[in-house]
């Protein structure tokens, strides 16, 4: 067997569809498809059942499941010590972000710690918040940044690095310009446009449905980028975190919610061990003094 069979068998477990193990995976599905049919071919049985909502383990693909994470655990833990050891002392830095974590704030901090340290190398990776725990659990992540909505219970240890308040985002020629601060019941009156990655959808749900509001989504995405497009071209308006706007974008403008205020905490979420390395407590620091 193959260690790319082995990457693809669990990008299918952690994303629960070949279609998006092969996103995940940045390879075409008839690959990844052809890639673990060879690993059940030589395994001797099927390792997925498929219907329309997914796919599950099998009792084999259960069986093997532990195993293969060991293998690809260790494999991963050896490259990364060969890469220090050939790139002198280069040190790789693998973080995942949740998808909704504007580069905004982080990008230059990110910056300014590489010139601090040029011996790191960064790996970013995007996904939800599910996934990339998963990851973490399997030592494929250093450090997770999220937003949760509570603290997560041992053995995690969470960080927290800033604040960010919610903003209502519109086209800059929207009438809504001339205001100094908006409510949500000045949105209902306007197209909406519905981030559906929001970690917050529920307290704001819960919030309209005790002020009988209605905000009727004409759009629905669970992408940030499609959401920020369509309010600069005027197709609606969009509540979202204020670091997810693009800076200096003269189509686009934003005034704080209001009537209530709704803001979430992001963290830096990671096991205890991992601190140790001088790597990871530097960066920790330089990402809360931001």
């Amino acid at each position: 067997m193959e260690m790319h069979q082995i990457r693809y068998f669990l990008a299918v477990c952690d994303h629960g569809s070949f279609t998006r193990a092969a996103q995940f995976s940045y390879i075409s599905q008839p690959s990844l498809t052809q890639a673990i049919k060879k690993l059940e071919d030589e395994l001797g049985g099927e390792l997925f059942t498929r219907d329309r909502a997914g796919c599950l383990l099998t009792s084999l693909g259960r069986l093997v499941e532990p195993n293969f994470r060991k293998i690809y655990k260790e494999t991963t833990a050896t490259k990364a010590d060969a890469i220090r050891f050939t790139q002198l002392n280069n040190i790789p830095l693998r973080i995942g972000l949740m998808a909704t974590i504007g580069a905004q704030r982080l990008s230059p901090v990110f910056a300014h710690y590489q010139q601090e340290f040029p011996n790191i190398e960064f790996e970013l990776i995007i996904d939800s918040e599910t996934n990339l725990l998963k990851q973490l659990e399997s030592d494929l992540l250093d450090l997770v940044i999220s937003a949760p909505t509570q603290l997560l219970a041992s053995p995690y240890q969470s960080t927290l690095l800033y604040t960010e308040r919610y903003v209502v985002a519109f086209n800059s020629k929207h009438r809504f310009n001339q205001l100094t601060k908006i409510g949500l019941k000045e949105i209902q009156s306007e197209p909406y446009l519905d981030r559906l990655n929001c970690e917050l959808r529920d307290k704001l749900r819960a919030i309209c449905q005790d002020e009988e509001i209605n905000l009727y989504a004409t759009y629905r995405s669970n992408s940030e980028d499609w959401i920020v497009n369509l309010v600069r071209t005027g197709m609606g308006v969009a509540l979202m975190p204020e670091y997810t706007l693009p800076l200096c974008a003269d189509d686009l403008s934003c005034r704080y919610l209001c009537n209530p205020e709704i803001s979430r905490q992001i963290y830096a979420i990671y096991y205890p061990q991992i601190k140790k390395k001088a790597e990871i407590s530097a960066l920790l620091t330089s990402l809360s003094n931001a």
